[in-house]
């Protein structure tokens, strides 16, 4: 086991471990500081909806005031106190259109409501420019924050990606080292090996050329457990008597198989020959069982019908003679033998 290459592989990854936390830090920390800025951006929406609605509240209870209603005569319990003439003057707020009292373009002080009525739309538009510049200073700065958030982010990102692309080429270039150094010892290794390898080839063969083995002494294969055993990793082979002997014992054996198929021959034509007469002799056997079951069923068949002969006489008896022979007064005297 290579220790120091295991202890470089801790190493690199505990580097790349706190790389990794201190990246999930940084993306923490900017979720978070995105939350506050969302939470202000609502918070601010919120507040110039309140303001919006407040100066609607103000400019209802100013400009429009139930008393400068028109449906307020209706209403109201004390119009016959304040009832007044049909017409004071051309700015009599009851100089209406049905009263036939004041004529479109006729009335005293045209020019003072013209000029009143230019002001006021001169400050509604100028209050809805104002708010449409107020809306859109809003909308821009909430882009530009957006903008600036985003380039921070994008920046923080590229600088993250950067870190991790150098700790991985660090990384790769460690690995690399580290294989490098791999590589040149498993090749020194072979090296030795493969020296000692023909070193020890060089050995055996020396030893082979020197020892009994390739010289062919029979003495060689003899085993310690006696002359007549042989180690066979060094046996060469039997002489021309010991071959002599296996063939003659080889001869003896096929004569012996040959004697033995002739008895297994003769044995099974002798069996063959006692199971067709036995299968024979069945024959006769049943042949004979047939022939005395044919003579019993005629002897049966004969004794049936002399039966049945007789039980046919019987019955014509009993038709003509014992049924149609009615009793007489002289047949039931025969048996009135009693004293009176």
């Amino acid at each position: 086991v290579d220790k120091e290459a295991l202890d470089t592989q801790v190493k690199d990854r505990k580097i790349q471990e706190a790389a990794e936390k201190a990246r999930n830090e940084e993306l923490a920390n900017e979720m978070k500081q995105n939350d506050k800025i969302m939470c202000m951006l609502e918070e601010r929406q919120k507040n110039d909806i309140r303001n919006i609605n407040k100066a609607i509240g103000e400019f209802q209870k100013n400009f429009q005031k139930p008393e400068t209603r028109r449906e307020f005569d209706l209403s109201d319990p004390q119009a016959l106190k304040k009832d007044r003439p049909a017409r004071l003057s051309d700015s009599d707020p009851r100089c209406t259109v049905s009263g036939l009292q004041k004529f479109m373009g006729e009335d005293l002080n045209y020019n003072q409501r013209m000029k009143f009525q230019k002001e006021q739309l001169r400050e509604w538009s100028l209050q809805q420019q104002r708010d449409w510049k107020n809306a859109l200073a809003d909308q821009k700065f909430a882009d530009d924050l957006y903008d600036k958030n985003r380039i921070e982010l994008d920046q923080k990102t590229t600088e993250q990606q950067r870190k991790e692309d150098e700790n991985r080429r660090a990384v790769c270039a460690a690995t690399k080292d580290f294989n490098r150094t791999q590589a040149a010892e498993l090749a020194e290794r072979k090296k030795l090996e493969k020296y000692q390898n023909m070193k020890d080839d060089m050995n055996e063969i020396s030893s082979l050329l020197q020892g009994d083995l390739l010289s062919e002494n029979p003495e060689q294969a003899v085993s310690s457990f006696g002359r007549h055993r042989v180690i066979t990793d060094r046996w060469k082979g039997m002489n021309q008597d010991q071959l002599m002997a296996i063939r003659y014992s080889q001869q003896q054996q096929v004569l012996e198989k040959l004697r033995l198929k002739e008895e297994e021959r003769r044995r099974d034509a002798e069996w063959d020959r006692q199971s067709i007469q036995a299968a024979r002799a069945q024959l006769v056997l049943e042949r004979h069982q047939q022939r005395q079951n044919r003579e019993c069923r005629q002897a049966l068949d004969n004794v049936n019908a002399e039966l049945s002969r007789e039980q046919k006489s019987k019955n014509i008896y009993l038709k003509e003679e014992a049924y149609s022979n009615f009793p007489t007064g002289q047949y039931y005297a025969q048996f009135n033998t009693t004293s009176r």
